[in-house]
């Protein structure tokens, strides 16, 4: 790995060093993390695994996400916010998620509050695109020395605050900012990572909801 943390694939490919060549984590890289999402369930997906990945490792969460679909039926939130005790204490006893009973209530809350939030600005999407950072709120190059100084941005602290300030639970400005890289809202592929490009491609030809 380079000090611009850029490494080269068994394929020839620069890419961003964090995936570790781990196949699983290296697609990830490659055809998920930073491309643009608005979809509103995949969207409250990855801000409820973000919460759940708390302490944890993204991979961790990555690994066991099939079984967190099936836990939480799909992450339909409509279907979420009707889930009970009884769905709770089956999702304590499913040893394929992290049996976590604070960020279970959380999910489960926070389908209630996803709702709230799509009566009020027609989508989740909506909402969390009309945050998106402009290019004066964005650095000049994106290396791996801007991604570990910035945990957070002044717009993840926001966005953190206002979903607060609604009844959301674990979304702390961290959380909401891998959420917003993860999403798209900004495209924090590094500088010479072969995705990076693609991404702002994808991006530019985004219909904003």
């Amino acid at each position: 790995m380079s000090a611009t943390g850029i490494i080269i694939g068994e394929d020839g490919r620069s890419r961003c060093h964090w995936h570790a060549n781990l196949p699983d984590y290296l697609r990830y890289h490659d055809e998920e993390w930073g491309r643009p999402v608005t979809d509103d369930i995949r969207l409250f997906e990855k801000i409820c695994l973000e919460g759940f990945q708390s302490g944890l490792s993204w991979l961790t969460i990555l690994r066991k996400r099939e079984n967190f679909r099936a836990a939480f039926a799909g992450f339909d939130f409509h279907k979420v916010a009707l889930f009970g005790e009884a769905d709770v204490a089956r999702c304590l006893a499913d040893a394929g998620i992290i049996r976590h009973r604070g960020k279970i209530v959380s999910t489960i809350n926070n389908a209630k509050r996803a709702i709230e939030l799509r009566d009020e600005f027609d989508s989740l999407a909506h909402y969390f695109w009309r945050y998106e950072p402009g290019h004066n709120e964005r650095p000049a190059v994106v290396d791996r020395d801007h991604i570990v100084a910035n945990p957070t941005t002044p717009t993840s602290v926001v966005i953190s605050k206002d979903l607060k300030k609604r009844g959301w639970t674990f979304v702390g400005p961290t959380t909401v900012y891998a959420f917003m890289q993860a999403m798209g809202l900004v495209n924090d592929h590094l500088e010479g990572c072969f995705c990076r490009p693609e991404v702002e491609a994808m991006r530019t030809a985004l219909v904003r909801p």
